[in-house]
């Protein structure tokens, strides 16, 4: 973790141990309910050991960073674009970004005010926000809707509904509780701006090359969201098959990881 240069965010680093790092750098943000640990798991190693410098950060709030701004849920999808947009001013060169859920809107976000030289969108609320996906859950998975409305309102998911929600592939117990020991609840602003009040503006942002991802079984943003995002941004969706939200945590993480290596290396990065 790295305070020095990042101040009151918490930013996760991993570096390539020899050889010079392959430039851009590769920033990733996590969705909600988690921090920059989610990142750390798989991703940041595997990344960094094929050549790519890889931070992480948790978003105010999240993690380690900065509380400062007043209870969880002051905080803003607009708070997020702006720690987003503070650390990737303190990177070399703007930086690769890697967006997961809430975090691929805020990446969405962060495109109405500064360009990227590529995009990857991870199971990301897409630009028409959250209400689809809600309606979506309340039909095929009312008993989980209500687990998300209780973490809402300050309550502890059960661990049953954490592998729902983000696991489609088996998950050990140890590790299952390892995952729930570092979630955390979401701010009640943040959800809003995603459902209604803040949606990203595809008119107004910078169009970089643009990878869309899903997961075949993710019930909270399911594959029609998926390629309603990639057909917003002109692109083509992959959808990952056998697999859940939680991608970078999933079994078979190393395959989202591998395709996005290889669409980036397609692209120079």
């Amino acid at each position: 973790m790295s305070r020095a240069r990042f101040g009151d965010l918490e930013v996760l680093e991993r570096h390539p141990q020899q050889g010079q790092a392959s430039t851009p750098a590769l920033l990733f943000v996590h969705g909600a309910y988690t921090g920059a640990w989610c990142w750390d798991e798989h991703f940041l190693p595997w990344f960094a050991a094929r050549g790519h410098s890889c931070y992480a950060l948790s978003l105010s709030g999240h993690g380690n960073s900065r509380r400062n701004a007043g209870p969880l849920d002051a905080f803003s999808i607009r708070d997020y674009v702006d720690d987003v947009l503070e650390v990737a001013a303190q990177l070399p060169t703007p930086p690769i970004l890697i967006g997961h859920s809430m975090g691929g809107l805020v990446v969405q976000k962060y495109l109405e005010q500064a360009a990227a030289p590529a995009v990857v969108l991870l199971c990301s609320v897409p630009p028409q926000g959250l209400m689809g996906s809600a309606f979506g859950i309340m039909f095929s998975k009312p008993g989980l809707l209500n687990e998300l409305n209780r973490v809402l309102g300050g309550g502890r998911p059960h661990p049953a509904s954490l592998r729902e929600a983000l696991f489609h592939q088996p998950i050990d117990d140890a590790t299952l509780m390892r995952y729930y020991r570092v979630c955390q609840p979401e701010s009640h602003r943040a959800i809003w701006d995603m459902t209604l009040f803040n949606l990203p503006q595809p008119g107004r942002m910078a169009r970089p090359p643009m990878l869309v991802m899903g997961a075949q079984h993710d019930h909270l943003i399911p594959p029609s969201q998926v390629h309603m995002t990639a057909s917003t941004y002109g692109v083509d969706a992959r959808i990952i098959p056998d697999m859940g939200h939680g991608v970078m945590l999933e079994q078979d993480w190393e395959q989202v990881a591998t395709h996005i290596a290889a669409w980036l290396e397609e692209r120079g990065a």
